[in-house]
């Protein structure tokens, strides 16, 4: 991807040295209950939409859950900001449990997503054809999306749970009078824990303030620790995910393709090419001569644990190399994105390059493909690359080392993740964070370098360390566009119409589907103004702009911003892996999305809209990006473009080209079928055996039974024969 996939770090940053405009899109409300109840909302439990009709229940019963494959409507009024938010709360559905979305294509139910008053939605499938979910104004943070998703798929609050009185303790007399009954939990005969263990990280979990009627909070955990853990925000907690993957009887996710932190001797079952040349080759180690000491998962933190794959260019010829090769990979879109860190402790023209070896019928061995050559300058330390790939065959992923002109070191990899997403443009990586959370002043922000989208517009991401006015103990974060090149700029449409700007705080957990990534997106609509002006906000930087001045002399313009005072907590940011061996990493990409602005096709059988509350805008060809596609909407190569596998199976050529069901394997169970459609196991392999033994005995224990009669029938039939006695005298003598 080039020098924008770079990190840069905060070396590059500069506090503002004048104040630029800036809006606050949540407009004080932190929370989706925040934005319910300033809307004047008295829904059940806050958020959620509940038929008095209908028995409480919630995920016992199978009629309540949806298809796996889960069709939606995006109706008009909508903002786009909040369309693009959806798409990426649906990629991470589709990265961690077997969930997919796809357009509404005229099924009988389907969620049809609106812009309500606040943010809610019904509980499970109510099978009632359209069922709505609301997105209002401020919900459109991708942890409320997927908290509102998952009360559709069946889930209710973990805080209602029948158990949840041994956790945490409800302080009546500070709940808001009245909403009392938000506060109701659950029998388990109508709710049901899916027998995992209750959890203070849900993301379905309240705050401590929830519903409070003073400063007091109306949750108290009974660890203290978790105090401040509880209504997290940020994404599927590990529980969630495992709730979720059982209710569903998900036994793979569906975009998710290979992680690998070198824990296992196996090494993920990755392979040392027969290519190597003598010698040359990757080895797992704890350590490597000249760096580094430690491998990046653990970073030295677990003893007998921390193992990377390196390849040392200390000795050996110019030029020396050794393959290291994925386990065989079978895609499902056509695209894909590849993610590791890599640590140069050699020379500067030592090279890792990136390949993959695709298979096809009249190649069975693989041909290679270069994909990239990734450029990483001898250091210190452990930097993050993405690369962008487009494979519809079976694969493997090749990491070529090649040795350069030195004799030290070498290269090292770790934490090697690849799902079927998009990679991010860019990488922000802020040295030392604690340091800058202790040393930067209240309300002074810092500033990324200027990056430059796949469009050409320049832009960059502010952040408020120790807070913003009235906001202390939060990051804020606000993405501003800046001037760029001139002439780069030449072509470009001022205001900017309809670009999401995502900022992302990576939470550097080794796998990619463990990872609570804490995000924000602001969208430029080129119809806003400046406040009490008639300057358009996201107009050319020179016009609307302040101007910069970097140390170097370097001066370029700086935009209005948008964003939140509220990104993330300081204790959150200290929490988990957002900051790991020191440093924070932000993952930031501008990405077209004016294709949302327009309304989403109808299909052709439905003859009236879904209720909308928005004009009717004209509905051309809705047909999603690559960046936001659904999984099943990808168009897999011929011939399996025609075959649906069930069960998570993936279609796959076999060596004929015939398109074939590459079904699903556990430790000791198994699906089958031209399909995927039947599951067998073990055990009922084993109870199959014993049923079929013993019908087999009971036959034979017939067969004899019945030649025993036989035998004895016709030895009586003789002895009556030789005592000179038939049946006709025996009838004589009646």
């Amino acid at each position: 991807m080039g020098l924008n996939n770079k990190e840069r770090n905060q070396g590059e940053l500069k506090q503002a040295t004048q104040r630029v405009i800036e809006y606050n899109v949540d407009g004080g409300k932190e929370d989706l209950f925040d934005i319910n109840e300033e809307a004047g909302l008295d829904l059940f439990e806050g958020d959620i939409v509940y038929d008095e009709n209908l028995e409480r229940n919630s995920i016992i019963g199978d009629e309540y859950r949806w298809p796996k494959v889960i069709p939606y409507y995006l109706e008009d009024d909508l903002d786009v900001n909040a369309k693009g938010v959806i798409l990426k709360a649906f990629e991470q559905y589709r990265l961690k449990s077997c969930i997919d979305y796809k357009p509404w294509s005229g099924e009988e139910n389907y969620i049809s997503v609106f812009k309500g008053s606040g943010c809610f939605s019904s509980v499970g499938n109510r099978r009632v054809g359209k069922q709505r979910l609301s997105i209002g104004s401020g919900c459109d943070r991708i942890a409320t999306i997927e908290h509102e998703f998952l009360h559709a798929l069946g889930f209710w609050h973990e805080q209602s749970r029948s158990d949840r009185d041994d956790y945490v303790s409800i302080i009546w007399d500070r709940i808001t009078e009245g909403k009392e009954h938000n506060f109701n939990k659950y029998n388990d005969r109508t709710s049901s824990a899916l027998n995992v263990p209750y959890d203070y990280g849900s993301m379905m979990h309240y705050s401590k303030k929830a519903f409070q009627n003073g400063s007091e909070p109306t949750i108290v955990t009974r660890i203290p620790a978790f105090s401040d853990v509880i209504g997290q925000r940020m994404e599927f907690s590990d529980s969630d995910l495992l709730k979720l993957n059982r209710l569903y009887n998900c036994s793979s996710s569906s975009t998710f393709l290979d992680s690998c932190d070198f824990e296992s001797e196996s090494i993920c079952g990755m392979i040392q090419s027969r290519e190597n040349d003598d010698n040359a080759t990757w080895k797992r180690v704890s350590r490597a001569a000249g760096g580094p000491d430690a491998d990046y998962t653990n970073m030295g933190r677990c003893d007998g644990k921390g193992y990377f794959m390196h390849f040392s260019t200390v000795s050996g010829p110019e030029g020396n190399r050794a393959l290291l090769e994925s386990r065989v990979i079978y895609p499902r879109r056509g695209f894909q994105c590849l993610q590791f860190f890599l640590y140069n402790s050699g020379h500067i023209n030592d090279r890792l390059r990136i390949w993959t070896r695709e298979y096809d019928t009249e190649n069975p061995d693989g041909t290679l493909r270069l994909i990239q050559q990734v450029e990483a300058l001898p250091g210190d330390d452990w930097q993050l690359h993405h690369v962008s790939l487009n494979v519809s065959r079976k694969f493997r992923v090749v990491f070529e080392g090649i040795k350069g002109n030195g004799d030290a070191g070498g290269l090292s990899l770790d934490d090697i993740n690849l799902s079927e997403t998009r990679c991010p443009e860019h990488v922000w990586r802020i040295k030392d964070f604690r340091s800058v959370l202790e040393n930067t002043p209240p309300d002074a922000a810092i500033y990324s370098p200027h990056f430059t989208s796949t469009d050409g517009y320049s832009f960059q991401m502010g952040l408020y360390p120790n807070g913003s006015a009235g906001y202390r103990g939060e990051l804020g974060a606000y993405a501003h566009l800046t001037s760029g090149s001139g002439a780069a700029e030449g072509g470009l449409v001022w205001p900017a119409r309809w670009k999401q700007m995502t900022m992302m705080l990576m939470d550097q957990n080794a796998d990619i589907r463990r990872r609570m990534n804490n995000q924000r997106s602001v969208t430029t609509d080129p119809t806003m103004t400046v406040e009490g002006t008639e300057d358009f906000f996201w107009d050319d930087p020179r016009k609307v702009g302040v101007k910069i001045t970097e140390e170097d002399g370097t001066e370029y313009f700086r935009g209005p911003g948008a964003g939140t005072p509220v990104f993330l907590t300081q204790a959150r940011a200290l929490s988990r892996d957002f900051i790991k061996g020191g440093d924070a990493i932000f993952l930031l990409t501008m990405e077209d999305i004016s294709h949302l602005a327009v309304s989403q096709p109808l299909p052709s059988t439905s003859m009236n809209p879904p209720n909308s509350t928005s004009s009717g805008t004209p509905a051309p060809d809705n047909s999603m990006t690559p960046a936001t596609s659904s999984s099943s909407s990808a168009a897999p190569p011929e011939p399996c473009v025609s075959v649906r596998c069930e069960n998570d199976g993936v279609c796959v050529l076999d060596d004929a080209g015939q398109a074939v069901c590459r079904c699903v394997v556990g430790q000791d169970w198994w699906y089958y079928g031209d399909r995927c459609q039947f599951k067998s196991s073990a055990q009922s392999s084993v109870l199959t055996a014993v049923l079929a033994s013993v019908v087999v005995f009971v036959l034979m224990l017939m067969v004899t039974v019945i030649s025993v009669l036989c035998v004895k029938k016709n030895q009586r039939k003789v002895q009556l024969e030789g005592h000179g006695i038939t049946m006709k005298n025996m009838n004589s003598f009646a």
